[in-house]
């Protein structure tokens, strides 16, 4: 399906967040799906993915979560690093560090309000996904009643008081209404098998329509996706194309159903 890209700016109050958009040829009315990034900004990687959903007939943004604090920061996948390098991540994470739960919620709910403002949605089919740090901001709008399918891969901190919040957003797991689907990595160095396993535990306690998945893989396996693209990929050892592609099959499950 051929699509067409661009930066936009999603107004929020004094703010304006950048905003890669992705939109399939064609009339009608589509679906829409939000990507978050990882610590890594809007990079070349969190831009494939929303082309991608793009290409599968929904509309895609991905905002900008570190506006408030690095306009235009990004780093992409390092072949040299087969991965993100350690710039890479101490830089994503000293912004991670700072951002705050209120303003990112706010910026899911202008990002929302951007969508319903297009003449070519649905209003009533918004989903989104995101990734490690994404993959918890998912986890959050999948509390708003706009969001009917959130996919969360392997969301950092879920479990534990985050983003200058005294709460874990796990504890507004009874607020999600719409379906959620999570990703996990039974390698996953960065999130705890008892942090996932709490997590389905909710979802199960406040009767949320979900789906649980775990793998043989590390952090950030999705990436797996990308080796044909990005062939260093393969040298890492977190990566799991079998992984990415089995979860791609259940995201499109998840919004083809829902949105």
């Amino acid at each position: 399906m051929k699509i067409n890209t661009s930066w936009v700016k999603i107004p929020n109050n004094d703010l304006l967040i950048d905003a890669y958009l992705a939109q399939p040829e064609g009339n009608g009315r589509k679906g829409a799906v939000i990507v978050f990034q990882e610590i890594f900004g809007v990079n070349n990687n969190i831009r494939d993915i929303t082309e991608l959903i793009a290409q599968q007939g929904y509309i895609a943004i991905a905002p900008a979560l570190y506006q408030r604090l690095a306009p235009g920061f990004e780093f992409g996948f390092s072949q040299e690093d087969c991965g993100f390098s350690q710039e890479a991540y101490r830089s994503g994470l000293q912004y991670y560090q700072q951002v705050k739960y209120r303003e990112i919620f706010s910026d899911i709910q202008a990002t929302i309000t951007y969508l319903k403002n297009l003449s070519n949605i649905k209003p009533d089919s918004i989903g989104c996904i995101g990734f490690c740090f994404g993959g918890h901001v998912a986890y959050m709008a999948a509390t708003l009643p706009d969001i009917k399918a959130t996919a969360s891969f392997y969301g950092g901190g879920i479990t534990q008081p985050s983003y200058g919040e005294e709460i874990p957003t796990v504890n507004r797991t009874s607020e999600i209404q719409g379906t959620i689907y999570t990703f996990f990595g039974n390698q996953d160095s960065l999130i705890s098998q008892e942090d996932n396993q709490k997590i389905e535990a909710e979802l199960n306690q406040h009767n949320i329509n979900h789906q649980v998945f775990r793998y043989d893989a590390g952090h950030g396996f999705f990436g797996g996706f990308f080796v044909d693209k990005y062939p260093f990929l393969a040298q890492n050892p977190a990566i799991n194309r079998e992984a990415a592609m089995d979860a791609w099959s259940h995201v499109l499950e998840l919004f083809e159903n829902n949105l």
